[in-house]
């Protein structure tokens, strides 16, 4: 996905920048995209950094016994947020390929992040 076009184009972009565990960030940044898909926004998500382990299949609850954040994960398509996006190399670098993710996310270039937030005139990070 690295020509400019193929890029989607929405109301709202949140940047999932945290891992599942040791902070409420990425629940945080979920729920903000659920309110704001349920209240009819366009929303995608980019997952990176260490925002990608999100995406991991077979997440366990975290060492404090917080919960997963999978099943919100899995809530996405009812609420008609179908762009999850997450940049290649980060994936790359913690061994997540498609057969390894909880759901599928379209691979990003590093390169595109920034016409990718251009498309949405609002931006959210977690």
């Amino acid at each position: 996905m690295s020509h400019e076009s193929t890029l989607p184009e929405g109301d709202l972009l949140v940047v999932l920048r945290h891992g599942p565990h040791g902070s409420l960030w990425l629940r945080e940044g979920l729920e903000a995209a659920l309110v704001a898909a349920a209240l009819g926004q366009r929303v995608s998500l980019l997952f990176m950094g260490p925002g990608v382990a999100a995406l991991a299949a077979g997440q366990q609850r975290g060492p404090l016994e917080q919960k997963g954040t999978l099943p919100m994960l899995e809530m996405l398509p009812l609420y008609e947020v179908e762009n999850l996006l997450a940049v290649d190399e980060d994936l790359d670098a913690l061994g997540l390929d498609a057969d390894r993710l909880a759901v599928p996310a379209v691979r990003v270039v590093p390169a595109a992040v920034a016409a990718l937030m251009a498309r949405h005139p609002l931006v959210l990070n977690f």
